[in-house]
């Protein structure tokens, strides 16, 4: 599957990639970080994408330089035209990054697309002291009855993992992580231009949440998760 980020495949079936979500996973990730005083120096992300999340950082972290690290041409040539003086883009693989000098490493939207995702987790384990996960939680009663919205995640994004909340939480332990904080974010609820069928589900989705949230999120979907680990 990494070909497709490597070659244009990718970038074909998803021209922005994914720039309009930037700065709302951005606000995320600050929250959680000043929720429990992280240090944020120096920040990197590993799979940066175009660069907006990291961009979107430097306008509210005004003390923070940030590194952004691309395996896409496609994607790193985006964001290489947009560095600045504070953050930088480089392209390669930043599981060969022995870094410990940065205080936060982020990993959004990632794992689900990295064939050996447990070696990964692993291996980026040496870069910064602390790490923020976002992982789709792509598993629900709704997605495996209905199977489509799992097949569609793995044509239209490439997902090839495929978690629920404990799975992930399960899978970060394992790779000896320690867990700080986890949350579940509402990208179905909070980002415009949703399908009608995910428009449909918006009301259901909010009553369930606000009587069980584990259950809202086991049942209909449409939750990422989003973890702080040291």
């Amino acid at each position: 599957m990494k070909r497709i980020y490597e070659q244009a495949i990718y970038a074909d079936n998803n021209p922005t990639w994914h720039e309009e979500d930037s700065p709302w996973k951005a606000g995320h990730i600050r929250k959680i970080l000043e929720d429990h005083n992280i240090p944020h120096r120096r920040i990197c992300e590993i799979g940066c994408g175009v660069g907006g999340i990291l961009l979107n950082l430097e306008q509210s972290l005004p003390d923070t330089d940030l590194t952004g690290y691309e395996i896409s041409p496609y994607a790193f040539g985006k964001a290489k035209e947009r560095e600045t003086e504070r953050t930088k883009f480089v392209f390669g693989d930043a599981t060969l990054v022995k870094d410990d000098e940065f205080d936060v490493t982020l990993v959004i939207d990632v794992i689900e697309h990295v064939e050996d995702y447990i070696a990964f987790l692993k291996n980026i384990k040496t870069i910064g002291k602390y790490k923020v996960f976002h992982i789709p939680l792509d598993l629900s009663v709704q997605s495996v009855f209905r199977i489509s919205p799992i097949m569609g995640q793995r044509e239209s994004v490439g997902h090839i993992h495929y978690f629920c909340k404990d799975t992930a939480l399960a899978t970060l332990r394992d790779c000896g992580y320690k867990i700080i904080d986890y949350r579940y974010t509402a990208s179905r609820l909070e980002l415009p231009n949703q399908t009608i069928s995910s428009q449909m589900m918006r009301l259901p989705r909010r009553l369930l949440y606000a009587l069980s949230r584990d259950f809202a999120v086991r049942l209909v979907g449409g939750y990422s998760l989003l973890v702080l680990v040291e």
